[in-house]
């Protein structure tokens, strides 16, 4: 019985599969960071001196709702220009 680590390593899905779990870590801290810089740095002031976007206060705007098209859109496109469709069958089993 062989090491499936090993064998895993040397698996061009597996390499292409990590990458796109790193871009997807990396896409969802940023998200995370986007969120928190808006909505605790505009949020931080007082009720009264707050300004306000179609009716939202600007950080519950840029935060939340740009924030969502912003990453629906990133998401889209990087799934579109970087993730590639891989086969699930292993090599092995075609050979058979």
């Amino acid at each position: 019985m062989g090491d499936g680590r090993n064998q895993n390593r040397d698996d061009l899905r597996f390499k292409i599969a990590n990458r796109e779990a790193l871009m997807g870590v990396i896409l969802a801290v940023f998200n995370f960071i986007w969120w928190f810089a808006f909505a605790y740095g505009l949020g931080r002031k007082p009720v009264e001196e707050y300004t306000y976007i179609y009716g939202f206060p600007a950080w519950f705007f840029y935060s939340c709702i740009v924030g969502f098209l912003l990453f629906s859109m990133l998401v889209f496109v990087m799934v579109k220009l970087f993730f590639i469709e891989v086969p699930f069958e292993d090599r092995e089993e075609d050979a058979e």
